[in-house]
């Protein structure tokens, strides 16, 4: 699903531009791919396993969700920079049609800009749109106080808990809480 660009300013004043990805956006979100992972152990990937991703791998996803009508993603580019990026997808299969699943991460520097809300809102906006959506859920991982509160303000509430989900390199084991937000 392609989403046109949507400008908003972030709370320091600069300009934003919320958007679907295009080809000229694929150096930018290797980068932005890295770094996040970089920056924090509550991302599914560390910066090295960022390896896996190419120009051609990230082409091919970028097409993919454009062309499909039951996803989007979404970047956030201030100052021509991936400040961050969102995913929205959900099936047709009949018995869970009704869910959709986001995800969302944002670089450091970004922190604390409205960015985090504004991407939850087009997201929620995308997922209104669709007649069988009732739900959207997301997870998230112990310890990720910023995340749960952006997500607890955007209505979604916990669900579920996975003991032991998550195990960091230094073998720290991490609970993943699932959330769901009713549309």
């Amino acid at each position: 699903m392609v989403i046109h660009d949507i400008a908003f300013e972030l709370k320091d004043g600069r300009a934003a531009l919320i958007r679907s990805p295009k080809e000229e956006d694929i150096p930018g979100m290797l980068d932005y791919l890295y770094l996040s992972a970089k920056e924090t152990d509550f991302l599914m990937r560390y910066p090295e396993e960022c390896t896996r991703y190419t120009p051609e791998g990230e082409k091919a996803l970028f097409d993919q969700v454009n062309a499909s009508n039951r996803e989007a993603m979404l970047l956030c580019l201030v100052e021509g920079k991936i400040a961050g990026c969102c995913q929205i997808s959900w099936s047709d299969r009949i018995k869970i049609r009704h869910r959709a699943s986001v995800a969302i991460a944002l670089l450091r520097e970004f922190w604390n800009q409205g960015i985090g809300t504004r991407l939850f809102q087009e997201m929620i906006h995308i997922a209104e749109k669709d007649p069988y959506l009732t739900q959207l859920e997301l997870e998230f991982i112990e310890g990720n106080t910023r995340a749960r509160a952006l997500y607890e303000k955007m209505g979604f509430r916990i669900t579920g808990v996975k003991p032991n989900a998550i195990r960091l390199k230094d073998g720290t084991l991490l609970n993943e809480y699932a959330m769901i937000r009713e549309i």
